[in-house]
């Protein structure tokens, strides 16, 4: 297997870009030098503020240091005002609707902005919401960092911004960091987009590296006019698997791996190739800045900026079953959340065993009262829930596709890989029973009882389940050199998913949206243009990638044995012609 760890975009345009932190300095002295006077570097909560001021900052000549952070309400202040949205539980927020504005008290704004236009010095307004405190600048910079950065950080001790929480529990550091500070920071990175003069890459700590501002909207315009992947993450889980440890060529030293991201905008990175200079920025950055070319006009018009289509793997071969869970209905995520849809999802099954199943549904007759008196007592300790007498236990088998509407009770079982197939919203999970287990940090996982009892269909019984979600097959079409089938996800999901067999190649029809596709079956196959307006793009088995709606039709062709099948999942939104 030569599935890759690292996927990068290959930019063509000739860009400017600098490798460390003394050749930005350099840079933003030379602009100094050259009749600029005011530098304002934005920087996305998370950046290692006491780096930039060490290793750039203190470099640059006879300026003003002004740090926008000490112009925010302090932490206790910050607090207050989110407590609404943050909410008592460890895990769920309701999604803030606020911007950064509203952190900065407008007398002390314009009392420093009063200050920095009487003074004579050059001046560098720096940290998140310097744009706020310099809103005009002659240069602005952006640095930027990715959201699983930020949360590995967070592991390591990190607080969140204007919190003092460096030891908190980490669910609680991720969840102000989704529900608020992503949000208010995605707006403000949003408006400033166009505005950028140089973007700094920040990731890797002590190895700052810079691309200028009009190379990186150039990159922005390549990237959705071809077919790339996301940069993957992968991490450990209570029932993590060694499938992925093996196929992927991961660290053989760690203990497992239970997840493996890599089809989650909101979470990726993309590795942006610069004639060898890498720029690591979020994806999400595409989503939010082309969302029409990316998304297609009409998935745009229903979702926003949003990246409505998820691909991850769950891998339990050699360890346990996922936690048994529930998804919230529309109408109670919008209502108690502020999300404008829920997690409806798909198991794909990669790979299986004569011991792999799935959970999927209740039992005929349960009544839910009962059910979830069963689950109290569980929750409690020193009970085992018995699940063999409410919940559906199914054998699956490799390529099995089952759908999972919200509502419906389910888990993963053992010594199964899993291409989890999904809407975006993933934080929003009602965990009911965890086969009485401790987290990795060595606390009991959380349980939601109360939002799931409000949410578990009991309708979604055994013979519904049989007849509704269990590997629903359709051929779509079918000759000599391929078929096309409709698989997996149920009517009530707005995501559809086709397989396409061929040995020799296939062309495929974009839908009018946005397309996520694995190569599920085979060793590689290459994504080409029919009209060469992108060079072929070479994926391997396991690897999840994406097609922009602006390409509208493309070809996928089989690079290995031209007599040995090969499969390839496409999702996209459905009902759009």
């Amino acid at each position: 297997m030569t599935y890759n760890l690292r996927p990068e975009i290959k930019i063509k345009h000739a860009a400017q870009t600098w490798n460390n932190y003394d050749e930005i300095a350099e840079e933003l002295n030379k602009q100094f030098n050259d009749g600029k006077k005011t530098i304002t570097l934005e920087c996305y909560p998370g950046v290692n503020l006491l780096e930039l001021e060490k290793q750039l900052l203190s470099k640059l000549t006879d300026a003003r240091l002004v740090k926008a952070d000490d112009y925010a309400y302090d932490a206790e202040t910050v607090t207050n005002r989110i407590a609404a949205n943050m909410t008592e539980d460890r895990v769920f927020g309701i999604m803030s609707h606020a911007t950064l504005n509203d952190f900065y008290p407008e007398y002390e704004v314009k009392q420093v902005q009063k200050e920095l236009a009487e003074e004579k010095k050059r001046i560098v307004v720096y940290g998140t919401g310097a744009a706020i405190i310099q809103p005009q600048p002659d240069i602005l910079c952006y640095a930027d960092l990715t959201r699983w950065e930020i949360q590995k950080r967070h592991r390591a001790g990190m607080s969140n911004w204007k919190a003092a929480n460096e030891k908190e529990d980490n669910l609680k550091k991720v969840k102000r960091g989704y529900f608020f500070e992503w949000r208010i920071a995605d707006r403000l990175k949003q408006q400033l987009t166009e505005q950028i003069d140089y973007l700094i890459d920040t990731n890797i700590p002590e190895q700052a590296k810079m691309v200028d501002g009009t190379s990186y909207q150039v990159a922005l315009d390549q990237i959705v006019e071809q077919p790339f992947r996301l940069v993957p993450y992968f991490d450990a889980s209570v029932w993590g698997g060694q499938w992925m440890k093996k196929e992927f060529n991961l660290d053989s030293e760690k203990e497992n791996y239970g997840w493996a991201f890599d089809g989650v905008p909101e979470e990726n990175s993309l590795c942006l190739n610069f004639s060898g200079t890498e720029i690591e920025i979020p994806a999400i950055n595409v989503v939010h800045q082309r969302p029409i070319a990316l998304l297609g006009k009409k998935v745009q018009a229903r979702f926003g900026n949003e990246f409505p289509i998820r691909f991850d793997y769950l891998d339990t071969v050699g360890g346990g079953n996922l936690s048994l869970q529930v998804h919230p209905r529309v109408d109670y995520i919008q209502d108690k959340f502020g999300m404008p849809y829920t997690q409806n999802e798909s198991y794909y099954i990669l790979q299986a065993s004569e011991k792999s199943t799935i959970y999927l549904g209740v039992k005929e007759g349960t009544e839910k009262a009962e059910l979830f008196n069963e689950l109290r007592k569980a929750e409690k300790g020193d009970y085992r829930f018995p699940d063999e007498k409410y919940i559906n236990c199914f054998p699956v088998k490799k390529h099995d596709h089952y759908s999972i509407p919200a509502g419906t009770i389910h888990c993963g079982g053992p010594d199964t890989v899993v291409l989890e197939i999904s809407q975006t919203p993933y934080i929003f999970t009602f965990k009911l029973w965890d086969w009485e287990r401790l987290g990795l940090d060595g606390v009991p996982r959380p349980v939601h009882l109360a939002h799931g009892e409000e949410n578990v269909n009991t309708d979604f019984d055994t013979t519904w389940v049989q007849e509704n979600l269990i590997n629903p097959v359709e051929t779509l079409h079918k000759d000599s050199e391929s078929r096309v089938e409709k698989t997996g996800l149920h009517e009530l999901e707005f995501i559809e998913t086709h397989r396409h067999w061929f040995k020799k190649e296939v062309i495929v029809d974009v839908h009018q949206s946005v397309n996520m596709l694995n190569l599920v079956e085979g060793e590689t196959i290459t994504v080409e243009s029919l009209n060469n307006s992108f060079e072929p793009f070479e994926i391997h088995y396991g690897e999840t990638f994406i097609v922009p709606e602006t390409i509208k039709e493309y070809k996928l062709v089989n690079q290995g044995d031209p007599n040995k099948e090969v499969a390839v999942i496409q999702a996209f939104v459905r009902n759009l012609s």
